[in-house]
């Protein structure tokens, strides 16, 4: 199995190069960092990834989590890494020193992230589901809660969790069906089931937190009536001992991949013995659950990027060693078989995947770069990132998830048939993968929310800062003698983007609301593919000036730097062009799937 996963060069280049990452220290919330801090960070995360993380990633997967009388068990390196992340700060670094973290920049975070997640993608679920889940309580929670759980939470001894979906309620938030019951005590009874929860019964932690959703006896119907719960496995009684919350587990998921780490059901009350304590306000839970599904649907993306990363490496690696047949125009069967990676077609999967990967990469620190950017603005500079990042969120979200799958896809047939069997890593990747794009709300969601709402709001206030970005970079670009034509080729994209959004407002202005939304998602990988081809672009006119000052094959980066164009070329001359049928597609308001009837499935 190929060890390397993710390209450290290229990491640096985005934080660095692209990104600035350097710069936020000008800001006194970032000051006591440098690069020296953030490049330790990052080696600290290829250490673990290396030397704790990728030597369990096949041995989890063919040694799930097991269930023994209700309780879970995992691999005991679970136990190790939650408490090496607790020790090390990395649960609540990026946070404020005021709760315990230490201020470090999302950006280098989300590095940091992606270099677990590409060595062992179900074992960083466990540590970081607590970071956000630990944020939650701190920034919403009681004095008391944040003592009682965040504290234990930041330091990996407890799991954190989020609890929302229901068997009868998935995306549809608004049939939460589990109740809470109000007391005179300070903490209500909750009774009811949630599915599908991460982590949240297993034995390498001492308790687990539930953040959960549920709807106050009598509280309004509808999402406006929905409040946000600590609800722990084990409570803390008066002497300060845990005792059992009656809470059950009564199934873990076998699964199709991502498989290192349980997905749970659980049982809420069954004894009517479930106590839950409220975080923020009655009927605002939806407001507080959103900020850490905010960060954790671009942490899906990242996630996304990074098992992508580990593929490609892999089917690199494997491209480079096996020798497989000769020239096109070589007849002579006695001499040599080259290694693959010279054959014309499996160059062109590697550069698809490779394409992906740094696209998706950049988008995701991008966003990264908003978020950290919105600790230290304020006024109209403050409400642009957060409407750019609210716009952005759907995308940086689904892309990756969506074209991952592809990508490892590509990998798995560099490889052929030793990709579709164990003792290679790139099945067990395309197994891994495929729960993204149903991670944090399906793509399908995405599109809605996307076009829906975050296109529309503020009569259209982010989707203009959007194009102003976008237009920004093509001015730079133009200039530019090698990157003049993908310059036109992004702002004649742009312009279509424009024209199809204007029509489909036009059906929703019309009061044709199903219609409108009828081909969200295509809407959303329409959108995607532009914000990817724009963040290439971004890349190129980085690399441009240095790909000029290096005249020689000699010089350390000229290779890097001519991948990393060549990837960019591919992108506008394979992946942009795919615009047009979505476009036509998308122009074309006939509902054909909107008017097909359910009875017309049939046999």
């Amino acid at each position: 199995m190929a060890k390397k996963f993710v390209s450290m060069r290229s990491l640096k280049f985005f934080l660095y190069e692209l990104f600035d990452v350097e710069s936020l220290t000008q800001y006194p919330y970032y000051q006591d960092h440098s690069r020296e801090t953030f490049d330790m960070a990052l080696d600290t995360g290829l250490k673990m990834a290396e030397d704790l993380l990728y030597p369990c990633f096949s041995e989890m997967d063919k040694n799930p989590p097991k269930m023994e009388g209700g309780k879970v068990k995992v691999h005991p390196m679970v136990k190790t890494l939650m408490k090496e992340c607790g020790e090390g700060g990395w649960i609540s670094a990026p946070l404020p020193y005021d709760i315990g973290g230490q201020q470090i920049p999302t950006m280098i975070m989300t590095a940091f992230r992606y270099i677990l997640s590409a060595a062992n993608f179900s074992a960083v679920i466990y540590p970081f589901l607590c970071s956000g889940s630990a944020h939650l309580i701190s920034s919403f929670g009681s004095q008391e809660l944040i003592d009682t759980y965040a504290e234990k939470m930041f330091s990996g001894r407890w799991q954190g969790t989020m609890a929302l979906t229901e068997p009868q309620a998935g995306s549809s938030l608004t049939d939460l069906m589990t109740t809470a019951y109000p007391t005179d005590n300070g903490y209500y009874f909750i009774k009811g089931q949630k599915i599908f929860i991460s982590a949240a019964e297993h034995d390498g932690t001492d308790n687990v937190v539930n953040l959960l959703l549920a709807r106050i006896k009598g509280a309004p119907l509808g999402v406006k009536g929905i409040s946000l719960f600590v609800v722990p496995k084990k409570r803390v009684n008066a002497s300060g001992e845990l005792e059992d919350n009656d809470i059950l587990c009564t199934t873990i998921y076998h699964k199709l991949g991502y498989r290192g780490a349980p997905l749970t059901q659980l049982s809420f009350g069954e004894n009517d013995d479930c106590r839950g304590w409220l975080i923020g306000e009655p009927n605002q839970g939806l407001r507080c659950m959103f900020q850490m599904m905010n960060q954790a649907r671009v942490d899906v993306g990242m996630s996304a990027a990074a098992i992508a990363s580990a593929a490609y490496y892999a089917a690199l690696d494997y491209a480079r060693e096996r020798p497989q047949g000769r020239p096109l125009m070589e007849k002579d069967p006695t001499k040599p078989q080259i290694p693959i990676i010279e054959h014309t077609d499996v160059k062109r999967m590697l550069l698809f995947q490779r394409a992906i990967v740094e696209g998706s990469l950049s988008i995701c620190l991008q966003c990264a770069k908003y978020l950290d950017m919105l600790q230290v603005v304020d006024g109209e500079e403050k409400e642009r990132l957060s409407l750019l990042l609210d716009l952005l969120t759907p995308v940086v979200k689904t892309y990756p998830s969506e074209m991952g799958v592809l990508s490892v896809s590509q990998g798995l047939q560099c490889l052929g048939g030793y990709g579709f069997c164990e003792e290679f890593p790139l099945e067990q990747y395309y197994r891994d993968m495929r729960i993204n794009p149903i991670h944090e709300g399906t793509t399908g969601i995405h599109g809605m929310d996307l076009l829906g709402r975050k296109v529309i709001m503020k009569n259209g206030l982010a989707l203009t800062f959007f194009y102003e970005e976008v237009t920004k970079t093509i001015e730079s670009a133009r200039d530019i003698d090698s990157l003049s034509s993908q310059a036109r080729e992004l702002e004649a994209a742009l312009e279509k983007l424009k024209t199809v959004t204007t029509h489909l407002i036009g059906l929703a202005e019309k009061g044709e609301t199903a219609l409108f939304l009828a081909d969200a998602t295509l809407y959303l990988e329409l959108f995607g593919i532009i914000v990817i081809a724009w963040q290439w672009l971004l890349q190129a006119v980085t690399i441009s000036p240095k790909i000029t000052d290096l005249s020689s094959e000699s010089e350390p980066d000229y290779h890097f730097y001519q991948g990393k164009h060549h990837a960019f070329r591919f992108f506008f001359e394979y992946e942009l062009p795919k615009i047009d049928g979505l476009i036509k597609r998308l122009m074309n308001s006939d509902g054909l799937t909107l008017n097909m009837a359910t009875e017309f499935f049939d046999d």
